[in-house]
């Protein structure tokens, strides 16, 4: 098999045995806990289940060394998804719904002199963005990449809201860049991501757990180092008008309300939900 596609098929099953195992620990922990939170129906199913795939990013990163001598990307990668997935966490546990939006968030920090979760998360993740954005490239366009990594761990953040919708943008846009992206070495960060994602999605879709801040971000987290790593300057400056776009609409109008509203989005919204 010539190129990485023999690493890539074991960069997806890796991902899909990893969840496929340590999903069922992670969630009775969880429940042991007593770290329930209600979902959109008001039922209380185990929260931050997408703590998984802060389990996925060692192996992950320990099998790309092994399939390409390569330490940079894999310490990205690492360190992005882990350290997104803490500051979700930090939200999920004690975060707060009083307020939404990122706009909302730094009112509070700006008007209120308070710090809320939701913005530790948002100026963590920024810092944390634009360090790996000036490891991967020492100019100005750090600062683009900084903002695609950060604004699209904030965009899957904002689809969680309903059982499977998250992750089925991931799934969405994972693809567009799998094909953008084809032959390039570091898909495989991505492609583990989406093995255990495929995974883990009918628990979700099923409303037995909830992705959380952990997840989302993370998810979202990888979706942006992986445009950063694949797309031309040209796509990723499109890339990121899109999700401009996007924030830009969820901080005036309710995407729920945008979705349920299309019949072509709230028919893939509902597909494999138990509530359909």
């Amino acid at each position: 098999m010539k190129g990485p596609y023999l690493a890539y098929l074991a960069s997806l099953l890796t991902g899909a045995l990893i969840t496929w195992l340590f999903l069922p620990v992670l969630l009775k922990m969880i429940c042991k806990a007593g770290f329930l939170k209600p979902n959109y129906s008001g039922e209380s199913i185990p929260a931050a289940a997408g703590l998984i795939f802060f389990i996925i990013s060692p192996f992950v990163a320990f099998m790309y060394l092994l399939f390409f001598y390569s330490g940079k990307d894999a310490l990205i990668f690492f360190v992005m998804v882990d350290s997104f997935a803490f500051l979700g966490f930090i939200d999920d546990v004690w975060g707060s719904r009083e307020v939404g939006g990122l706009a909302g968030h730094f009112k509070v920090l700006l008007f209120k002199k308070e710090l809320n979760t939701g913005a530790l998360k948002a100026l963590g993740g920024g810092i944390i963005s634009l360090l790996a954005a000036l490891i991967f490239d020492f100019s100005l366009w750090a600062f683009v990449y900084a903002l695609v990594i950060a604004m699209s761990a904030n965009s899957i953040n904002l689809l969680d809201l309903r059982p499977g919708r998250a992750g089925k943008a991931f799934i969405l846009i994972a693809a567009f860049l799998i094909v953008q992206g084809w032959k390039q070495e570091n898909l495989f960060f991505l492609i583990a991501l989406l093995g255990g994602l495929l995974i883990y999605l009918k628990t979700d879709l099923q409303a037995r757990a909830m992705l959380g801040d952990s997840g989302s971000n993370s998810l979202g987290a990888a979706l942006g180092i992986t445009a950063m790593w694949v797309l031309d300057k040209p796509a990723l400056l499109i890339y990121l008008l899109v999700l401009a776009v996007f924030h830009l609409i969820s901080e005036r109008y309710s995407v729920t309300k945008i979705i349920s509203g299309n019949r072509l989005l709230n028919y893939l919204d509902r597909l494999g939900r138990c509530d359909r």
